[in-house]
């Protein structure tokens, strides 16, 4: 099966609550994102002409859009950090969530809002969200 990967980066800081570690305090992170796409046909024929299944230049505007500007540079927190911590509520960036904004949750975000906003000609075949070098959530639709 044919599928395409394009790779984002971005910041964004988030705190965990109830968390008994140093997640508990707000700290950021250099997130990538790896976006794999796939074709909606199983067929190992050849693409006809011009060759491609998407053009990597849509990919990258749709998920620049739809993830990469609301999470970049943001600090997201969840409705019970926020109430166990009020004062962090003056952020001009801050982001609230109903969930906890582990990559875990994020990634299951994000899988959410792609899946809507892909071109009908492509399917979401997996997410891998990396929070640090060698540690990453990854969504991988159910068989």
């Amino acid at each position: 099966m044919l599928q395409l990967t394009k790779i984002f980066s971005f910041e964004t800081a988030h705190a965990l609550h109830a968390y008994n570690g140093k997640c508990k305090n707000i700290h950021g992170h250099s997130y990538k994102l790896h976006v794999t796409v796939r074709g909606r046909s199983s067929s190992e024929d050849y693409l006809p002409a011009p060759g491609i299944l998407v053009d990597f230049k849509v990919i990258k505007e749709l998920v620049q859009q739809t993830i990469v500007q609301h999470f970049d540079h943001r600090l997201i927190l969840s409705a019970a950090y926020m109430q166990a911590h009020p004062g962090c509520g003056t952020q001009d960036n801050l982001w609230v969530w109903d969930m906890e904004p582990s990559a875990e949750n994020m990634v299951l975000y994000m899988q959410r809002v792609l899946r809507a906003a892909l071109p009908e000609e492509v399917v979401l075949a997996g997410l891998r969200l990396y929070e640090t070098s060698d540690s990453y959530a990854e969504w991988v639709p159910a068989v």
